[in-house]
């Protein structure tokens, strides 16, 4: 622990926090009757507060410390990076040893013809890039009215007015007056909660239809490019159903639309494999890295290219890119990038989440379904969901939604457990060193925190 961490007690934190912090995603307003929860250590896959209670992370920070925390060797790694070179720019024809390669290293691993990487810090940033480098693609190619890039319902892409744009949170746009022009969102793949009386597999037809029908009202002409998260996580943790994939990148095809896969969450392992995009079979013109890339340890993102637009953005026609960050390519994150995938490969763990707790993950979360709150639960790998309803025969949802999920979440971390709610829906997301006890450890807690949340809700008369 620092220095800091010893002279200061919760209350002087707090108090410090709310006089300076602005929070992400968090009423302010709300804080001085609350307070923060400081987070002043963690091992394993374990956080302790400035308390010393003792929380069982099942959300990987968010989304991304997929190897636990406590790594000695990634702490190593970044140390003797400092040492030999702390920083350097990629600008005006310079590149590092870390970045140069770390770059091999990804064209390697990354789904055929992704070739080439371009450097940020944030998801965010790499949507940001990658709208633009569409753009840029789609002018050099003497398309210029090819600019809309068309992305879902729920869909999440990120922060900056770009990566919100490109994404479908109704609540992220209304602050910012988003999107903005050139962005506009179709239906997402929800069989759950939008399915109706339609199978699966109808659905997901259904919902790539939207597509289409989105490209034909604006013409192919005036469409750059479709992004989608494989599986959406921010939304739901959503995974479609085996018909929409197949189809999305048919209408891709025929329309000539550029596919964007934001593997942001998705990728390094999450699911079982090393991206989603191998399992849902998608072959990517673009694909975006970020979380899992360095476990959460340092800042770092990449945009993945394919060849066809990277053969033309490099090509003679190409030009300056006039485009990039202080700190794209940084070698310090590089370093540390590198180090997080060795061990990865090391120790097996997209394999073990592939063969072993992935589906012992599953098999735990289906006993959930005989509690009354539980319409449904999903997961692939190491990411699920678990939908709670006032009704499991209707798939009916409380009413107004969210706050039983609020309710489930506050009862968890009162138990020790880190869940996230969206709507009224619980999302995990464990760190992939996980063990079968770890599992069993989060079912013990998880069925707890559903049963107290389960009297607050008759208790309220909500069922």
């Amino acid at each position: 622990m620092s220095q800091t961490a010893r002279r200061n007690s919760t209350a002087e934190w707090q108090a410090q926090d709310l006089a300076h912090h602005l929070h992400p995603f968090t009423d302010q307003h709300a804080l001085p009757g609350q307070g923060v929860r400081v987070i002043a250590r963690a091992e394993g896959t374990h956080l302790y507060d400035s308390d010393g209670r003792r929380l069982l992370d099942a959300f990987a920070g968010l989304w991304c410390v997929n190897l636990g925390y406590g790594r000695k060797e990634l702490a190593k790694v970044a140390y003797d990076q400092m040492i030999e070179l702390p920083y350097y720019n990629t600008f005006f024809k310079t590149t590092t040893p870390p970045a140069a390669e770390l770059s091999k290293i990804l064209a390697d691993m990354t789904p055929k013809g992704l070739d080439r990487v371009f450097y940020g810090l944030s998801g965010s940033d790499a949507n940001d890039t990658i709208a633009r480098m569409a753009r840029h693609y789609w002018n050099l190619m003497g398309k210029k009215t090819k600019k809309t890039i068309i992305g879902r319902h729920n869909g999440y892409h990120g922060s900056t007015m770009v990566a919100a744009s490109m994404g479908g949170m109704s609540y992220m746009h209304a602050i910012a007056d988003l999107p903005l022009p050139g962005f506009v969102h179709i239906q997402q793949p929800y069989w759950y909660g939008e399915g109706g009386d339609l199978t699966p597999a109808e659905f997901g037809r259904k919902a790539a239809k939207a597509l289409e029908d989105k490209i034909l009202e604006l013409g192919p002409e005036n469409c750059a490019a479709f992004v989608g998260e494989p599986i959406q996580g921010a939304g739901g943790v959503i995974i479609p159903p085996d018909t929409y994939w197949p189809e999305i990148q048919r209408i891709c095809k025929q329309y000539d639309l550029l596919v964007i896969a934001d593997e942001v969450i998705c990728g390094f392992g999450r699911t079982g494999y090393w991206f989603a995009s191998e399992h849902f079979k998608i072959e990517p013109d673009f694909m975006t890295l970020a979380k899992g890339l360095t476990s959460g340890y340092l800042p770092l993102s990449a945009v993945m290219v394919g060849k066809r637009v990277a053969d033309v953005i490099a090509g003679d026609k190409g030009g300056e890119f006039n485009h990039g960050y202080t700190y794209s390519g940084h070698p310090v994150s590089c370093a540390v990038a590198m180090e997080n995938i060795r061990i990865m490969r090391d120790e097996g763990l997209v394999t073990r989440v592939h063969n072993e707790t992935g589906p012992y993950l599953a098999k735990r979360l289906n006993e959930l379904k005989d509690h009354p709150l539980v319409g449904e639960v999903r997961s692939l790998g190491f990411i699920g969901a678990i939908e709670l309803v006032k009704d499991k025969a209707k798939r009916k949802f409380f009413n107004p939604i969210g706050e039983v999920g609020t309710l489930c979440r506050d009862h968890c971390f009162a138990n020790g457990l880190v869940m996230r709610a969206t709507r009224d829906t619980m999302l995990l997301s464990p760190p992939l060193i996980w063990t079968t006890a770890h599992v069993d450890e989060f079912m013990e807690l998880t069925r707890k925190s559903l049963d107290q949340t389960l009297a607050d809700v008759k208790k309220k008369g909500w069922l």
